[in-house]
């Protein structure tokens, strides 16, 4: 309150809940690298970074946070637009991770670090 009370004209005061943790996101690579290396999707492998974006947008359309398909700037394709891990907080990102976990469980994932 004290902050708040002397802070200079023009700062701003922001309360929300605390962003994901250093622990979260240790959890969701490991388990994104685990699917990274034993899922073939529609005839393909992707990269940890690859899942990562596949696994949020699936998840935030699940969510009914949409993430925007723009057409790209120079005109090759689309691009994806969502809101990177690193701004959910918490309870979000332990509903992104049940969803990978679901996700990985579906698809005959072993979940190593996990202990699933």
């Amino acid at each position: 309150m004290r902050a708040v009370k002397t802070a200079p004209d023009g700062y701003v005061c922001v309360v929300r809940p605390p962003n994901r943790s250093k622990d979260q996101n240790a959890l969701l690579h490991d388990a994104l690298t685990d699917i990274s290396k034993q899922v073939e999707w529609k005839g393909q492998r992707f990269s940890v970074v690859t899942w990562k974006r596949l696994c949020t947008a699936a998840w935030l359309r699940e969510t009914g946070e949409a993430p925007s398909l723009i057409p790209a700037l120079d005109g090759n394709g689309f691009d994806i637009i969502y809101e990177h891990t690193s701004d959910l907080n918490v309870a979000q990102m332990r509903a992104l991770l049940d969803w990978v976990m679901a996700f990985g469980d579906q698809n005959g994932v072993t979940f190593g670090k996990l202990g699933t």
